[in-house]
C-alpha cells in the first residue's frame, strides 16, 4: 500500500536501529483516514473470503480492525486482552505471547462467548515481527473451533523471520508494507 509506505517514511522513526515507531498515525495517535485506507485494502486481499468476526489484540490492533469490519459488512471485532480484569469472564481462551517491543511474555483472553466454532476469523495485527502474537491469536481461534480464514499485517519485518515462523500454520498472510530491512537508520522495503 504506496500511502502507508510513504507514512512511514515520512513520520516513522527508528530507534535503537530496529524498532520502527509509527505511534504519530497507528498507536497512539491515529490517522484515522489513513486506517480506513488500510481497512479497505484488507478487504480487497481477502475479497470472496467469507469473514464472520474480526480478532486482534490489545491494542493496536483495534483500530485498524475496527476499519476493517466496516468493510466486511460491519462483522463484530474481538480483540484479546493483554491484562487480567474483574470483567473478563472466568472461561476464555489463552495463549501466551512474547511482545517484541516489550521483551516480556504476555497472556493473551478471549472469553468464550466471543468465538465461536465454525466462525469463520480474521486475525489483523498492527505488526508482524517475529510471529509470536500472531501465532498466539491463530491458537486463540483454533482452540475455539473456529477457521482463521487469513492474517491481515499493517506493517511486516521481513527481515525478522515471523513469516516463516507461521508458514507451517497454513493461514494466508496480507501484508500491507513490508519492510525488507532497517540499516543506519533507513526503512527499506520489498
Amino acid at each position: 500500500m504506496e500511502r502507508l509506505k510513504q507514512k512511514i517514511l515520512s513520520d516513522g522513526r527508528v530507534l535503537n536501529g530496529y524498532v520502527l515507531k509509527v505511534d504519530n498515525f497507528l498507536n497512539h495517535q491515529l490517522d484515522v483516514e489513513l486506517l480506513d485506507e488500510m481497512g479497505q485494502a484488507f478487504a480487497e486481499r481477502f475479497a470472496g473470503e467469507k469473514v464472520d468476526k474480526i480478532l486482534t489484540i490489545e491494542a493496536s490492533g483495534i483500530a485498524v480492525a475496527v476499519m476493517a469490519a466496516r468493510y466486511f459488512g460491519n462483522v463484530p471485532v474481538v480483540f484479546a486482552k493483554k491484562t487480567e480484569s474483574l470483567n473478563l469472564d472466568a472461561e476464555a481462551y489463552e495463549a501466551d505471547v512474547f511482545s517484541f517491543t516489550k521483551q516480556k511474555v504476555s497472556r493473551v483472553r478471549v472469553s468464550k462467548r466471543y468465538l465461536l466454532e465454525g466462525e469463520r476469523v480474521l486475525i489483523i495485527d498492527d505488526f508482524l515481527a517475529h510471529g509470536h502474537a500472531a501465532r498466539g491469536l491463530i491458537s486463540l481461534t483454533r482452540a475455539a473451533g473456529a477457521i482463521p480464514v487469513g492474517l491481515g499485517i499493517v506493517i511486516e519485518k521481513g527481515f525478522q523471520g515471523g513469516r516463516d515462523v507461521l508458514a507451517d500454520s497454513g493461514v494466508r498472510i496480507e501484508s500491507l508494507a513490508i519492510l525488507d530491512s532497517i540499516e543506519d537508520g533507513q526503512v527499506r522495503f520489498r
